[in-house]
């Protein structure tokens, strides 16, 4: 699964030819989470903080992300998406 950011110890990836609703998938430690693009909703587990981080970064990055998310979807390569700083 091709890794578009890396921050804080979070990795933030996301699969190809996925399934909808557009989403991307977070690893922090040994927890696992599926963030929906559009809203933020979360699937799996996560402890609040890092959390936090992740909003904080889909809100600086979400045009971003989604346009990864259509280039997965068409099966291009994706574009790395700068850390949370």
């Amino acid at each position: 699964m091709p890794t578009l950011s890396t921050f804080y110890g979070i990795k933030i990836t996301m699969n190809y030819n996925d399934h909808l609703p557009p989403h991307f998938h977070a690893e922090y430690q040994d927890f696992e989470a599926t963030i929906e693009i559009a809203s933020g909703l979360v699937t799996g587990r996560m402890p609040r903080r890092a959390l936090n981080l992740i909003w904080s970064w889909l809100d600086e990055h979400r045009d971003e992300v989604m346009e990864n998310w259509e280039r997965a979807q068409a099966r291009q390569a994706l574009k790395p998406v700068e850390p949370l700083r």
